[in-house]
């Protein structure tokens, strides 16, 4: 359980520097700046997070020790600072968005985990699974409104986004669901077909590791075959969902039937190799312990170093309510502060940490932006895996939300598609949706 540090009030963070435009510049790299950087306020209360900003400031590596440090402090205004430091040194004051839908398509799972408020067993009361007609109108009904977009930032340059090309209002469909035992792979593979040949300039991430280790042992391929097969059908990327806790004994108390950590890493490493892009995620505020966190994160780095494949970590706060561990209180709003903290800290290969606003809530998701977030993730439309378990989030947010809450803390709003290019849009949606048209 969440060390009782974690419980304590959160302060306000103090006062950045100016969020001006020119701060936006992201450098290369999270490491140090190679000197001490003057501290706004009036020192750290621990000394513990002195050391940590002394080897940040240095460009030495944080390790385990320092991670523990951050869980374990009670100094929030301190720990944001630090990771905050990193944060703007990556991404100046810009934080990401971008216009996304949700689908499910079943919550038919063979899978039994403690922690899961979603799944039913076949033909249980409350299971559901979508038909292949109704995947594809929810989706077409997600980008009915299309709309001039172009690629006017250098970000974006050499992306697959023209100039003046005309491309939805949504620009990402995140499709995910239970390892249904019956629904063939051919299900699958003809989901994703349909959706390009509908959808051609939405980008589809879809599909967690523990589902395409599903679709292996449906198929009897291997999840080198299952992957290229589903990247000719049209996948774009991978969700990070599945990982939960990567400390093997934790992960057998919470999620005993799923895939082995090794094996989610495997395929990730994989999905890595044939050039697909993924998120990567942990769940938090359960049953594990503070070293089983900083051990999660680490073992996340190993990997980026070695493949370069995760575009954004997604720290997911346990939500107990209607799970068989719903007589667990779940994390706090300070543990919530801290795990984004320690996260961008020790993740120095991972360019962006999302404040997932569903599962933080909307309050804490924007105050995460001082606490070393970049993205807010998106509009969503329509989750209910969180909300099944209690979730007291909306069920999406309007474009005019997510800025809202992006410039009231200082910050630069930017939208991007699913591999973090800028996307800039006509003058007639940004007028629609107050955002600011190229030029």
């Amino acid at each position: 359980m969440p060390h009782p540090s974690s419980d304590a009030p959160s302060p306000r963070p103090g006062a950045d520097p100016s969020p001006t435009a020119a701060d936006a510049a992201a450098p290369a790299s999270c490491a140090g700046a190679g000197h001490d950087t003057p501290r706004p306020f009036g020192g750290f209360l621990e000394s513990a997070l002195e050391a940590v900003a002394a080897r940040r400031d240095n460009s030495i590596r944080l390790g385990k020790a320092d991670g523990l440090a951050v869980l374990r402090a009670a100094d929030l205004l301190g720990i944001g600072w630090l990771a905050n430091g990193v944060r703007e040194r990556l991404h100046g004051r810009r934080t990401y968005y971008n216009i996304n839908r949700h689908i499910d398509y079943s919550n038919v799972c063979v899978n039994h985990c403690e922690f899961c408020a979603f799944s039913r067993e076949k033909g249980a009361p409350g299971a559901w699974t979508r038909s292949l007609d109704e995947i594809f109108a929810l989706a077409e009904s997600a980008a009915a409104a299309a709309s001039p977009v172009s690629a006017c930032s250098p970000a974006a340059a050499g992306s697959s986004v023209a100039q003046g090309a005309s491309t939805p209002a949504v620009t990402e469909l995140h499709i995910v669901g239970g390892c249904h035992p019956d629904l063939p792979f051919e299900y699958y593979v003809q989901m994703l077909r349909g959706l390009r040949e509908r959808l051609p300039g939405v980008h589809l991430k879809a599909f967690t590791a523990v589902e395409i280790a599903h679709f292996a042992r449906l198929s009897g391929l291997k999840i080198e075959a299952v992957l290229t097969r589903l990247i000719e059908a049209g996948l774009g990327s991978l969700p990070g969902g599945g990982a939960e806790v990567l400390t093997p004994a934790t992960r057998r108390m919470i999620c005993g039937e799923k895939i082995s950590a090794r094996r989610w890493l495997n395929i990730h490493r994989t999905a890595h190799r044939l050039g697909l892009k993924t998120t990567c995620t942990m769940l938090y505020g359960h049953v594990e312990s503070l070293e089983d966190r900083i051990d999660h994160l680490l073992a996340l780095r190993a990997l980026q170093d070695e493949t370069g494949g995760f575009q954004a970590f997604v720290p997911l706060a346990f939500h107990p309510a209607h799970s068989r561990l719903s007589h667990l209180p779940g994390p706090s709003g300070a543990a919530d502060l801290k795990t984004v903290a320690a996260a961008r800290l020790l993740l120095d290969n991972i360019p962006h940490v999302k404040a997932y606003w569903v599962m933080l809530g909307v309050k804490t998701a924007q105050v995460a932006q001082s606490f070393g977030a970049d993205d807010l993730d998106g509009t969503v439309v329509e989750e209910t895996i969180t909300h099944m378990a209690g979730a007291q989030s909306p069920q999406a947010l309007t474009v005019k939300d997510l800025r809202r809450l992006i410039q009231e803390t200082g910050h630069i709003p930017v939208e991007r598609d699913s591999l973090y290019r800028e996307v800039r849009r006509s003058q007639k949606l940004a007028e629609a949706t107050g955002r600011r048209p190229c030029g």
